[in-house]
């Protein structure tokens, strides 16, 4: 195998990122197979077009979606090898984001004021894109 011009801190980080990847697969698969338990039932969580039905169905895709931006940056931070300081910083932001985003869907599907902490992961994915295009060397 050909040595590798990477930083160390380059592949810590994309690692690090790819098992984010794959956790939030995972979370998708699992909280999809919970709520499909119930998907059969028409009243379920108030039936299909409810506030409650439709935040938990953002929530169990937004695992799945955050997870391929998590990938799109694991893989731009591999192949471009963007700043290190900058890419750790939006490294953790996209993390947040994967985590607050579902949180945010499930809870404001059990409580409807709860909807008030989705600038929580707006911001955090915001700050990933942002931080990520800063890092571009």
């Amino acid at each position: 195998m050909p040595e590798s011009t990477h930083a160390p801190e380059t592949y810590a980080l994309t690692a690090f990122m790819l098992r984010a990847v794959w956790a939030g697969m995972l979370a998708g698969v699992l909280s999809g197979a919970i709520i499909g338990l119930f998907f059969a039932r028409e009243d379920f969580m108030g039936g299909y077009q409810s506030w409650r039905r439709r935040l938990t169905r953002l929530g169990h895709i937004s695992f799945f979606g955050l997870a391929l931006v998590n990938a799109t940056f694991a893989f731009t931070n591999h192949a471009v090898r963007l700043e290190s300081g900058l890419a750790q910083l939006a490294g953790w932001s996209f993390v947040c984001g994967a985590v607050t985003m579902p949180l945010c869907c499930f809870l404001a599907a059990w409580k409807q004021p709860l909807r008030h902490l989705f600038p929580i992961p707006v911001i955090s994915v915001s700050a990933g894109i942002l931080l990520t295009l800063a890092a571009w060397n």
